[in-house]
C-alpha cells in the first residue's frame, strides 16, 4: 500500500484590519492572487466575489486545480478570515507580512494543518 500524499491546509484569521480595506473587493482578489503567484498555484477560473451591503464584507472563493482559497470579511469587526487547500505539499506563505501589507492587519494567526490524500 502505497503512503498517502499529505496535502497542507492554512486557517488565517486576521484581526485588526482596516474597515475599507475589507470592503474592498479588489483588495481582497489582489490579497488571492499575490498567493497564486507567491506559491505557484494554479486557478481553474476567475474568482467568484460577493459584496455584501455596507456594513457587510467580501466573501471571494477562488478554486484551483490543488483545492480551494477563500476569504470572508467583517469590516464592522476589522476581521478577516482566509482559508487555503491544498492536495500537494506548498511551503508556508509570508501571511502576516502580506496581510499588514494589504489590509493593515495588527494581528495575524496562522494554523497550518496536514491533510492526508483521500486517493
Amino acid at each position: 500500500m502505497d503512503a498517502p500524499l499529505p496535502g497542507v491546509e492554512w486557517l488565517v484569521d486576521a484581526s485588526g484590519c482596516r474597515p475599507e480595506a475589507l470592503s474592498d473587493p479588489t483588495r481582497l482578489v489582489e490579497v488571492l492572487r499575490r498567493a497564486i503567484v507567491e506559491l505557484d498555484l494554479r486557478p481553474v477560473a476567475q474568482p467568484l466575489v460577493h459584496v455584501f451591503p455596507p456594513p457587510g464584507g467580501v466573501t471571494a472563493v477562488l478554486v484551483l486545480s490543488e483545492s480551494h482559497l477563500t476569504c470572508h470579511t467583517f469590516p464592522e469587526t476589522g476581521y478577516a478570515a482566509f482559508n487555503l487547500y491544498c492536495c500537494r505539499p506548498r511551503p508556508d506563505w509570508a501571511w502576516q507580512e502580506r496581510l499588514a501589507e494589504t489590509l493593515g492587519a495588527t494581528s495575524v494567526r496562522v494554523r497550518r494543518l496536514a491533510r492526508p490524500d483521500s486517493a
